[in-house]
């Protein structure tokens, strides 16, 4: 549909940011002129105490103009990109940023000029507590910081650096057109990514499949053009890492919240281990289909015939509120205004971003992109990005603007622990056994598509850029070869479609380096996080690590909600309870 077309109460309510554009244009004159002021302190950090401390905080209320203006015009971006209007404002925003991060290019290097004995003086007064964190992240990483001049050389190149992911996004979003195809009566539909995954989980095999070669044998057309982008933002990954020290781009990426890149290769050894678990996962599989041959796109279907699990968007409130109840009444307060205030834009239109996604707004409240097809999925999905919200807005309301942002590492623990609470309600009310064996199997597609798939995803990613950073071109033949192998490698025992190779250009979060692997240790700590409230009755612990933002580095963390994510166990005892859930579902089935 059109966006005009689809009723205003299922859309964001942008007023809640800006008034109009009008009051948007001068938000974005005010950014404008806060960038220019912390410009103006440039050399002037080191001189002394109080010089320190007015840099600071005039650097932290430039970035706080820039940062709601800018949102508020990627917001409308997302919810229509082919609307001139806003890729013109989300291209000012973009401008603005680099702008601002150009500016502050100085900051680190001024920092790190100042004598440690005299920095840590200046740190050791009250007034200076807010930035304590922050201080020691940026001397924590001495050997990485460059001199200003060379930093604000790399700064000038982040709008460049955007070019790979916006022509991605550009292409798919908006000028990529995939082909008609049958729907399971044999209506002729419009593919689109929306509507895709509801095709790949058709009963009727001929119909998923004819969905799955119509949008990779689409994206295969164009592989080269993907092939090229790609490199192009793998071969940015590199130089950045290289120009500031990292022994690797996967290094250099994991260094921002200060992880160990050992964190990283654990997860991918530890589903290496149990990978006997998914060829388990997949001959039940293949006898819940009643098919011994098998193929990528049968793993999408439920495996439990004709169970109708319809979810209307008007049934997700309630449902959320009673799954939820383990975490407080004040949880479930902020939940209700997340329903009744806009917080979500619902529906699929024209030129939308595709999936969905959690925007915390500090002062404001987090905006959640949906499109939403009215399946159990689906619901799913809105707790999903309702956990990032209530995770942004409970950091935003506990933390100053300084500390109130999380990490990527422990982006997506609050938004799984919600996933999860959600499945164990939902087999704890259930009484119906194919209802439950169909609960059952979407908990085991949350392991295999987030646990599995996602270090699937991660390796490629980090074998990608070894390939590069050992010289080797990253053509379309080579992304392709690299990725069936994984494929092969993770589905040993069922056929692998040689579309399914080209499925790295389908993923649009490649264009964030080294981001999915933290999908496979927040839902490994998920499952515990949740597992232990529902035990215990007792969430204080992980309510406190909802509180604490960027305040602290995330594996600290995760501690307070009982996580250590240096321990293999972790993820090892994740992949234990997917095996005892494969073997549950067995009963059921077989």
């Amino acid at each position: 549909m059109k966006r005009n077309e689809i009723d205003k109460k299922f859309q964001w309510d942008f007023s809640h940011i800006y008034k109009d554009k009008e009051a948007w244009e001068k938000a974005m004159a005010d950014a404008e002129e806060a960038i220019s002021a912390v410009a103006a302190l440039a050399g002037t950090l080191a001189s002394s105490r109080e010089a320190f401390k007015n840099v600071l905080t005039s650097s932290m209320d430039a970035i706080k103009a820039v940062e709601l203006p800018y949102i508020y015009a990627s917001l409308h971006k997302s919810a229509d990109g082919s609307n001139p209007e806003y890729q013109e404002m989300d291209a000012r925003g973009t401008s603005l940023i680099v702008r601002l991060n150009t500016t502050l290019s100085f900051l680190s290097p001024e920092i790190l000029s100042i004598p440690e004995d005299s920095l840590n003086e200046w740190m050791s007064y009250d007034d200076m507590a807010t930035y304590r964190h922050m201080i020691d992240d940026i001397t924590r990483s001495r050997r990485h910081t460059l001199d200003a001049e060379r930093e604000k050389m790399l700064a000038l190149l982040g709008d460049a650096a955007q070019t790979p992911n916006d022509a991605y996004e550009a292409f798919t979003n908006v000028n990529l057109e995939l082909p008609v195809i049958h729907g399971d009566n044999g209506e002729e539909i419009r593919l689109t990514k929306g509507n895709f995954s509801i095709f790949r989980e058709s009963r009727l095999r001929n119909v998923r499949k004819e969905a799955f070669e119509a949008m990779f044998g689409t994206y295969k057309k164009y592989e080269d053009t993907f092939a090229a982008l790609y490199s192009g933002a793998v071969k940015l990954d590199s130089y950045f890492a290289s120009m500031r020290n990292y022994n690797s781009s996967c290094e250099a990426a994991l260094d921002s919240g200060n992880i160990p890149v050992s964190v990283y290769d654990s997860l991918i050894t530890a589903v290496h281990n149990k990978l006997y678990a998914m060829r388990k996962y997949l001959e039940l599989r293949k006898k819940a289909l009643g098919n011994e041959n098998i193929d990528v796109f049968d793993l999408y279907t439920p495996m439990v015939e004709d169970v109708d699990y319809p979810m209307p968007f008007e049934n997700v409130h309630g449902l959320l509120r009673e799954a939820l109840a383990p975490l407080g009444e004040d949880y479930l307060v902020l939940l209700d205004r997340a329903f009744e205030e806009n917080w979500m834009d619902v529906y699929e239109n024209d030129g939308k971003r595709s999936g969905a996604f959690s925007c915390g707004v500090y002062g404001v409240h987090p905006y959640v992109l949906l499109n939403y097809t009215d399946t159990l999925d689906d619901a799913f999905t809105v707790a999903h990005e309702l956990g990032h919200a209530m995770h942004s807005y409970i950091s935003d309301k506990t933390q100053d603007f300084v500390n109130h942002d999380y990490t990527i590492t422990v982006a997506e623990v609050a938004s799984t622990v919600n996933e999860v609470l959600l499945t164990m309600h939902l087999l704890k009310t259930e009484k119906d056994t194919r209802r439950r064996a169909y609960i059952l199997n979407h908990f085991l597609e949350g392991f295999r598509t987030t646990l599995f798939r996602q270090t699937l995803f991660a390796e490629f990613e980090r074998r990608a850029h070894e390939l590069y950073e050992e010289g080797q071109p990253l053509t379309a033949t080579v992304l392709n070869s690299l990725y069936h192998d994984l494929e092969a490698l993770y589905y040993d025992g069922i056929g692998i479609n040689e579309l399914i190779d080209i499925e790295w250009a389908y993923i649009p979060h490649f264009y964030r380096s080294f981001y999915v692997y933290q999908y496979a240790t927040g839902f490994s700590s998920a499952v515990a996080i949740a597992k232990n409230i529902l035990e215990t009755g007792e969430a204080s612990g992980y309510l406190k690590f909802l509180t604490t933002g960027g305040s602290d580095y995330p594996l600290n963390e995760l501690k307070l909600a009982g996580i250590d994510l240096t321990d293999p166990k972790t993820v090892e005892n994740a992949l234990e309870v997917f095996s005892q859930t494969v073997d549950e579902l067995w009963e059921i089935i077989g």
